[in-house]
């Protein structure tokens, strides 16, 4: 196909609503966030600690990493719109049947299937905008959906404390299941397919085969290995942070689960103006650089939180502000972690998308592991999970820097 005939092919399918794309986008991430603060309660609730409980948000991000991988390959193969419809059906289901489960291990098996659900808005979405706008314009519209993505998580906290202290920890999967029920329903209405048919027809000869000749040429690559990890080490200290601060927020320090979510979109802000500042500075200074200027204010906001443990500090404010940098610290990492990943083999840019995001994950769930069981009531467990996953950011990044360095010099 000549790129006369490819531009018009882009230009035959018709955009979805960006309130659409948002939200399909979102899903994944707000389920991620209303149930954190319902988590400590759950102790009493099924009669377990801490640390089991926790495992209902590590399985939920494994979950994610495994549906990444095979949600974009399969919409390929099948189309945007069933594989959306599957998606977002799954993610209904585990809903429900998180709902229902009257035992901890049934809870993180529901957890499990949402999680796969979930992860469909997520690189569907992205998908949808690649078909319908032009490489300039598709860079912009993901952006846009981006932030609107933000804004879900932000304020699901507070929500979920809220059906919490009314409801029960139950409310929180009913209004999950309760939001998605109407863009299931969207989708099936209003959504046209995107996929082109030239794709369709490459597709069709061979699903997973770009992922895994991608796979097989960057398993191999040590930069990509380098950046690859320390975007999922950088993520790590968020994802701990996640496992260990209802904990700490509501059986500690005594807040209420809405009191907890009023201070999360500290953290959101963060990440925010982390991302806001690598899209205005990064051309000028360079991934490597804007990584490792990240990782400094990462390093200094842990080292700040320690020191206020050490001096027996248990304000909110002693865990949430020393975030709220730590969020920015990902915000100017993340997205110049991942422009390396793709850049160093351009011509594998969709398989490396897909598995430094599987990667983060699957690095983040470990860490909301050891979070998890490294909880003593005070703030020093926590402070050194993420200034260890950071300081392993550091590293990776250096030798992802080195790795490609040499392989250019060669």
């Amino acid at each position: 196909m000549n790129q006369t005939s490819a531009a018009g092919a882009v230009a035959a399918s018709q955009p979805p609503p960006l309130i659409l794309l948002v939200a399909i986008s979102a899903i994944g991430p707000i389920a991620l966030n209303i149930f954190m603060p319902s988590m400590p309660g759950m102790q009493s609730v099924f009669g377990v600690d801490y640390a089991t409980v926790q495992l209902t948000l590590t399985f939920y991000l494994f979950a994610m990493a495994i549906s990444q991988l095979v949600f974009g390959p399969l919409s390929d193969r099948f189309g945007r719109k069933p594989m959306l419809v599957i998606g977002l059906a799954c993610f209904i289901t585990g809903s429900v049947l998180a709902t229902l489960a009257p035992t901890i291990e049934l809870l993180i098996a529901a957890r499990l299937v949402q999680g796969l659900g979930g992860a469909a808005g997520v690189a569907i979405g992205r998908a949808i905008v690649r078909d319908c706008y032009s490489r300039e314009r598709s860079a912009s519209m993901i952006g846009y959906v981006t932030m609107g993505m933000v804004v879900g998580p932000m304020v699901s906290p507070y929500i979920g404390g809220r059906l919490d202290e009314v409801f029960g920890w139950q409310a929180g999967f009913v209004a999950v299941a309760g939001v998605a029920l109407p863009v299931l329903v969207m989708v099936v209405v209003a959504l046209r397919e995107t996929r082109q048919r030239d794709v369709t027809q490459d597709a069709d000869r061979a699903v997973f085969a770009p992922l895994m000749r991608g796979a097989a040429v960057l398993f191999r690559s040590r930069a990509f290995w380098g950046y690859a990890l320390a975007m999922g080490f950088a993520s790590a200290a968020f994802f701990s942070f996640l496992a260990a601060a209802p904990y700490l927020a509501v059986d500690v320090m005594g807040l209420s689960p809405s009191a907890y979510g009023t201070y999360f979109p500290l953290g959101a802000v963060g990440y925010m103006l982390g991302n806001f500042l690598s899209g205005k500075m990064s051309e000028r200074a360079g991934p490597d650089r804007m990584i490792l200027a990240g990782n400094i204010i990462g390093i200094a906001a842990t080292a700040g939180m320690m020191a206020l443990a050490l001096g027996g500090a248990l304000h909110p404010l002693a865990l949430f502000v020393p975030m709220a940098f730590v969020a920015l610290s990902n915000g100017l990492v993340l997205p110049n972690a991942i422009a390396s990943c793709v850049s160093i083999r351009p011509e594998f840019a969709g398989a490396a998308s897909g598995l430094s995001g599987a990667l983060q994950l699957l690095v983040g769930g470990l860490s909301t592991i050891l979070a998890g069981h490294l909880q003593d009531g005070t703030l020093v467990p926590i402070s050194l999970v993420m200034a260890g996953t950071i300081w392993l950011s550091v590293m990776a990044a250096w030798c992802g820097r080195r790795a490609l360095r040499r392989a250019g010099s060669a």
